[in-house]
């Protein structure tokens, strides 16, 4: 016979996973701009909204496998790719909502889920947004993190908010220039200076319109930059009244060049 104490930690995982379920399961109702009264598979209690992004720099053991508290959140999501963006209409979204308290974020190797990759401990806070990063792994190294909270807040009237997380190890400090699509680095001003790895910088606002966002290594000389470039996002869109967010990160292979950029969506 079952001990009681086990099948009340059994009711406790339950109830604590249909309660995830419904908040994800509401991301499809947000996704579709539903306006109608909160359904039954609505969060019912204060959440967050939490976001995945791959960037396990080892080819051998991407893509993966997350589970949030034993349920699904993705699979087979490959280097560079975030979730729920990624996944499937009606699931697709910014973020996915989730209960606040203490959660546990696991990361499996798709093709032999029997290999846990990390496991990432982090704090859902009521009405608040984060992202986790996966990093590391070079040469078979240990699976890290990066975590952001992303201020979503709306931009002022006419504006765009935009910041830079920059993740590559191997790049150092870094110079940013947020710029017209044809401006001249060597009579431009650095948008954000000596930017160190595992940095988020602050949100910026700006115009909309179509950008360049180029990174040199910190400090090189006006005339040099135009050859240093590490990283060059070019025609970027950055709609009114939007956010986005551009990771720099080193290559899937761990040697850092080239840097890969990303564009997230944050609102």
């Amino acid at each position: 016979m079952t001990n009681p104490s086990t099948i009340r930690s059994r009711l406790v995982a339950h109830r604590l996973r249909a309660g995830l379920a419904a908040a994800v399961l509401s991301l499809a109702a947000q996704a579709c701009g539903t306006t109608e009264a909160p359904g039954p598979l609505q969060p019912t209690q204060p959440f967050g909204r939490v976001r995945f992004v791959n960037l396990i720099v080892d080819n051998a053991r991407n893509p993966v496998n997350p589970t949030l508290e034993g349920l699904p959140f993705g699979a087979g999501v490959a280097y560079g790719v975030a979730v729920p963006a990624s996944l499937a209409a009606p699931n697709t979204g910014t973020y996915a909502p989730i209960y606040a308290g203490n959660r546990t974020l696991v990361l499996r190797r798709t093709a032999d889920t029997a290999v846990t990759l990390a496991s990432i401990p982090f704090a859902v806070t009521a009405d608040q947004d984060r992202t986790i990063y996966a990093t590391g792994g070079t040469g078979g190294g240990a699976v890290t993190n990066f975590i952001t909270t992303d201020d979503n807040q709306a931009p002022a009237a006419g504006q765009v908010r935009v910041r830079v997380v920059h993740l590559s190890p191997t790049a150092g400090s870094v110079d940013i220039f947020v710029t017209t699509t044809t401006a001249d680095l060597a009579t431009a001003t650095p948008t954000l200076a000596a930017v160190g790895p595992s940095t988020a910088s602050a949100y910026l606002s700006v115009a909309p319109g179509t950008y360049r966002v180029r990174v040199v290594p910190a400090g090189t000389a006006p005339a040099a930059r135009a050859g240093a470039v590490a990283l060059d996002v070019n025609n970027l869109a950055l709609p009114a009244n939007g956010a986005r967010t551009i990771v720099a990160a080193d290559g899937t292979t761990g040697v850092g060049a080239p840097v890969r950029g990303f564009v997230l969506t944050d609102r």
